[in-house]
């Protein structure tokens, strides 16, 4: 009698088991319960979009100061770099317009007006 029991409890566990890896059947898609972040789909992200980001707070969740110092030095190195690209493209527009014929990195005109052959 007690093997029986010990072999209907080993079938129930490995049912169980396969039931839970999808191994007896598909199972569904998983449904999201939350709204999705709100970051744009149209445009690059700016440091105040990911400021905005808010994650939900779940029982095994990240540490949230640890993700809030994450997306501050991730917004303010953004910012930095779209500061530098501003200003580097600033720089190739004055370039452009000071009349100068665009050239490629490291072409240098010769002294005396002839191009190198």
């Amino acid at each position: 009698m007690p093997f029986a029991f010990m072999l209907a409890a080993i079938v129930v566990i490995t049912v169980i088991a396969l039931l839970a890896v999808g191994r007896l059947g598909e199972l569904p898609e998983v449904e999201s319960d939350r709204a999705p972040i709100p970051l744009p789909q149209d445009r690059l992200l700016i440091p105040a979009d990911v400021d905005e980001v808010r994650f939900s707070v779940g029982v095994r969740g990240y540490r949230m100061d640890e993700v809030d110092g994450v997306l501050d030095r991730l917004a303010a190195e953004a910012g930095e770099r779209d500061e530098r690209i501003a200003e580097l493209e600033s720089q190739l527009e004055l370039h452009d317009h000071s009349g100068s014929a665009s050239v490629g990195i490291g072409y240098q005109e010769p002294e005396s007006g002839q191009p190198i052959a």
